[in-house]
């Protein structure tokens, strides 16, 4: 029977041939997968998460400390199209254009009345307006109106000239980032701002170099309290929707029996991509480039399975809010490409 026998052995064959493939491309894709795994330890499990209101589904304007784009939200509460503050965005239309009517729509309803009650009756467009039918009767009416308009528009803006400069934040920072004047390693007045730029002041929402602070402060708080999993902690740093995603994170970790260590943080360089005003509430995004100690290590042993002792840098665009009487919060961390 050599048909059969040769049949079994080129079968033997192919499959000694297929396990080797599978052993090599196992042996190739292991190295690679602890990489990834290692990489993404951290705060974030280095995946973009959380929310930028109504600006969450568009990409920050790139910077000198993160040239390239960001990648796309891969956990959100936000849903598309909708913005978290679109309502608050648009100034509530009240006084003299209310909603309701006003004192502008009313006056300009009464015109509008009158007119064409004059027209359905012979009288013209103003006829109704007080039985005026000559031309300087007119010619009247048609001063007065404009006059009363016109007053009404410059008592509007004149109100509202404030809260337009943060509707237009939008085609403010649009036209990209604030110059980074000093960015590279540390440097800083006294240290303290690390490697923040000064461009900032020139944004449609003032950044000063308090806040600046601030997020250098909350980028090592956050590491810390994430690496020491204390979310009583995380939820005075950040906001309630990033706090279930360190949660969800944190519950991977425990399941694993392993636990992530973050330390030795400290910002390289960071500079400002866009800061705005929804509403009550503010918005920064800055790109950060910090370095970082990141290991995993098993919680009874104390090994380490991901990561090492050795330092690394990590490129990411954080975005804070800050509501009324509070301060600045950890909203959403992006990956750069």
């Amino acid at each position: 029977m050599p048909g059969i026998w040769e049949t079994h052995m080129t079968f033997s064959q192919r499959s000694r041939s297929l396990f080797k493939t599978i052993a090599v491309v196992l042996a190739l894709a292991l190295p690679t997968a602890l990489a990834i795994s290692s990489a993404d330890a951290r705060v974030g499990g280095g995946m973009s998460s959380g929310s930028r209101g109504s600006r969450t589904y568009s990409p920050p304007p790139s910077t000198t400390t993160a040239p390239g784009s960001t990648s796309q939200f891969n956990r959100t509460y936000t849903q598309p199209g909708a913005g978290m503050n679109s309502a608050a965005t648009a100034p509530a239309r009240g006084g003299l254009f209310g909603r309701g009517g006003g004192f502008l729509g009313g006056l300009a309803a009464g015109f509008l009345g009158a007119g064409l009650l004059g027209m359905l009756f012979g009288g013209g467009l103003f006829g109704g307006l007080g039985g005026l039918s000559s031309i300087l009767g007119l010619i009247i009416q048609i001063v007065l109106v404009v006059f009363v308009v016109r007053l009404a528009m410059s008592w509007w803006q004149r109100r509202h000239s404030p809260q337009a400069a943060y509707a237009n934040a939008d085609a403010g920072s649009g036209q990209g980032p604030q110059t980074n004047y000093r960015g590279g390693l540390g440097g800083g007045l006294g240290g303290g701002l690390g490697g923040f730029g000064f461009g900032a002041n020139n944004a449609p929402l003032e950044i000063k170099p308090g806040d600046y602070e601030a997020f250098e402060r909350l980028l090592g708080e956050i590491q810390t309290a994430w690496s020491n999993e204390d979310v009583a902690k995380l939820h005075t740093l950040a906001t309630p929707e990033m706090v279930s995603y360190f949660e969800q994170d944190l519950a991977q970790n425990r399941a694993r029996n392993v636990v992530n260590k973050v330390t030795n943080v400290k910002l390289l360089q960071g500079d400002l991509a866009e800061a705005w005003r929804e509403g009550e509430t503010d918005y920064a995004t800055v790109a950060l480039r910090f370095a970082l100690t990141d290991k995993t290590v098993d919680r009874n042993t104390g090994a380490i399975v991901a990561g090492s002792e050795q330092p690394g840098e990590a490129t990411e665009v954080w975005t804070f809010a800050r509501r009324p009487n509070g301060g600045w919060e950890l909203s959403a961390i992006q990956q750069t490409n």
